[in-house]
């Protein structure tokens, strides 16, 4: 990578040119200090000197011609103009970084490399069925899976801009398409647990209908931009009140924090956790313990109207043998 991180660089949408001098070290140093908030932060992790990466980043937004970062005391916060450069500069990067690990593949230098995204709120038998097959898988065929935690958009751009391979995912409803080049493999439908206070009326039926969840105040713990999930199911409230919102939760990874709020609040309140059973495979409810549920307790939903289907999506432009190992690890997940 020596020779190529100082080889000039051409920018999305400069037609043919780039500003003098642009060099992918200065786009690596941009990523960093995005991604860590800080220069300090940013100058441990890249192992220099925080005076010499300033100085490479204002070099970087004198020769794109606008600011990038604006600095504050909290941290940088980044311009219209480097939230774009910082998109293209994160494709230019990961494409450098994948041709390289093809080219040394070629010349027998490296074992082929798998990028794999597990978003958070996977249900965890999906999580750890799909990830146990997936590492014998590629360790068989002599592939390695380097694993990413971080969450998934609606539109996977994650692996549609190739900085992931592959990822685990809920995939959007059946008549939006996924986006070239993607490829996408179903891996079941799931539905949320629903937590109400036991002195609501669909308690005792260890059911409740759609109706009746919409009438309620409504905590959902799964963040709004986190996957297509979110914007679907409240779309289907909403066909029963237009005027239908969601109650984001104080704290989003404590459902027991999140029950006793629920169980405290003003007006009857029912808490919606993320996908967590396949559809029918849970024919009671969830064992009552008021002791640490503060009185609140798991109830079906009629019918299954939320539902999300998970699926594994990856680039379609990746090598033959790699797509190969992405099917042959998900093809016949039974959970």
């Amino acid at each position: 990578m020596r020779l190529a991180e100082t080889e000039p660089v051409l920018l999305p949408g400069s037609e043919g040119t780039a500003p003098q001098g642009v060099e992918l070290r200065h786009l690596r140093y941009f990523v960093a200090v995005a991604d860590a908030g800080t220069f300090t932060y940013a100058a441990e992790r890249m192992f220099i000197a925080q005076p010499t990466l300033s100085q490479q980043i204002r070099r970087l937004e004198e020769m794109v011609g606008t600011p990038l970062l604006q600095r504050r005391r909290e941290g940088v916060r980044l311009t219209a103009a480097g939230a774009v450069l910082l998109q293209e500069s994160r494709t230019i990067l990961s494409l450098v970084d994948h041709g390289v690990s093809r080219t040394r593949q070629a010349a027998g230098l490296g074992r082929p490399r798998l990028r794999v995204v597990m978003p958070p709120y996977l249900p965890e038998e999906l999580a750890v069925e799909a990830a146990s097959r997936l590492r014998v898988t590629a360790a068989a065929a002599g592939v390695e899976v380097a694993w990413m935690e971080t969450s998934l958009d609606g539109e996977f751009s994650l692996i549609r801009h190739r900085r992931a391979d592959a990822g685990l995912g809920w995939l959007p409803p059946a008549e939006e398409a996924l986006a070239a080049p993607l490829d996408v493999m179903s891996l079941g439908e799931f539905e949320p647990e629903v937590w109400i206070p036991s002195s609501h009326p669909a308690a005792p039926r260890v059911t409740i209908t759609l109706g009746e969840l919409a009438r309620m105040d409504v905590i959902h713990g799964p963040p709004r931009g986190g996957s297509a999930v979110y914007g679907a199911w409240l779309a289907v409230l909403r066909s029963m009140d237009p005027r239908f919102e969601f109650t984001d939760p104080a704290l989003r990874d404590s459902l027991p924090v999140t029950l006793a709020f629920a169980a405290t609040a003003s007006r009857p309140t029912a808490v919606l956790t993320c996908p967590r059973h396949v559809i029918g495979a849970r024919k009671t409810p969830l064992p009552h313990r008021p002791a640490d549920t503060y009185d609140m307790v798991p109830v079906r939903l009629d019918q299954s109207p939320l539902a999300a289907t998970a699926g594994l999506v990856w680039n379609g432009d990746l090598p033959r043998p790699l797509q190969q190992v992405l099917f042959d690890a998900t093809d016949g997940i039974i959970l």
